[in-house]
């Protein structure tokens, strides 16, 4: 029930900002100890072997503070500790981020204020937004929501009901460490490393369980979900990661558009792939279904792993 609980709360309460939140104190960490390390080692297997150290200390870390988190406030009351687990499940939770986060650029969109809307669109992607047009700054909102599905909804629940808020917590140190050092360029290729295939091998079954139940989603709502289905099998490993096309390849399908394809990172064109027919162009109204089937999607994940708990606690499996 703890998870439950802690999904219940992200929907009703979000990120509120402002508070020591986990994932910001881990960010901090691995700048702390990535500083460090780069000090010591100058050679590109002496990086690589520092990687390898970072990726341990980071997530190993995360995991033991949670525990011990949890463990004294017990000791100190039980419901302390039962509530200390909540709320360590639910920071690292994202399905109210997202949605304000996409509603922000759908806003000024709604307004015909595309100046505002790129800017909105600048904190959540990492693409340069400044010269994006309509039909991008829809795609690039839509991507988000996609892409975003797994790592920051599905596999913390994921994760949550195998090991608690200690290995969610372990789940989210491996997904910061991926989004700040497991880029395949000079500066990372080798210390990031191992934080990058962590997060594939951590990442491999959420994202997979995303795209099917994004398909599922998209019978309940009514949208096209026998091609969600069949553009996930076609596109879902077009990606150089094995698991970030999932979610977007059967949003695609269920809505019938087109994503990925050419966009710019600090002024240097980068092609993606394309994933989906573009049996409709992009319209403003596609931000609020990606929004309905993240938020379909969210609840069936969480309905599925509370479900197959109670059948291998009862003894089903």
């Amino acid at each position: 029930m703890n998870v439950v609980a802690a999904y219940i709360l992200d929907l009703i309460i979000g990120d509120p900002q402002g508070y020591p939140h986990p994932v910001r104190v881990i960010g901090k960490l691995i700048s702390f100890i990535e500083r460090n390390l780069r000090k010591i080692a100058k050679t590109s297997k002496q990086e690589r072997v520092a990687g390898y150290f970072l990726c341990t200390i980071v997530v190993f870390t995360s995991y033991i503070s949670g525990y011990f988190i949890i463990y004294m406030l017990k000791e100190v009351n039980v419901y302390l500790g039962k509530i200390s687990e909540v709320l360590l499940i639910y920071t690292c939770l994202a399905t109210n981020d997202l949605a304000k986060s996409a509603n922000k650029v759908y806003e000024p969109l709604k307004r015909n204020d595309l100046v505002e809307a790129r800017k909105m669109l600048s904190f959540i992607v990492s693409r340069d937004t400044e010269n994006l047009d309509l039909g991008d700054i829809i795609r690039g909102t839509v991507e988000t929501v996609a892409e975003n599905i797994s790592d920051g909804i599905i596999a913390p629940l994921f994760y949550a009901f195998i090991g608690g808020a200690p290995l969610t917590l372990a789940y989210k140190a491996s997904s910061t460490l991926d989004s700040m050092v497991g880029y395949r360029n000079e500066k990372y290729e080798d210390i990031g490393y191992a934080s990058a295939k962590l997060d594939d091998v951590l990442n491999f079954i959420p994202s997979r369980i995303t795209g099917l139940l994004i398909v599922a989603s998209s019978f309940l709502l009514g949208y096209d979900y026998k091609n969600s289905f069949y553009i996930l099998k076609r596109d879902r490993l077009k990606h150089e990661s094995p698991n970030s096309a999932h979610g977007e390849a059967a949003i695609a399908g269920a809505l019938g558009v087109k994503l990925g394809g050419l966009n710019y990172y600090f002024g240097m064109p980068e092609l993606k792939p394309e994933l989906g027919d573009g049996k409709e162009d992009l319209k403003l109204n596609h931000i609020k279904d990606s929004i309905k089937i993240m938020y379909v999607t969210s609840f069936l994940g969480l309905a599925l792993f509370f479900a197959l708990k109670l059948i291998i606690l009862n003894g089903g499996i």
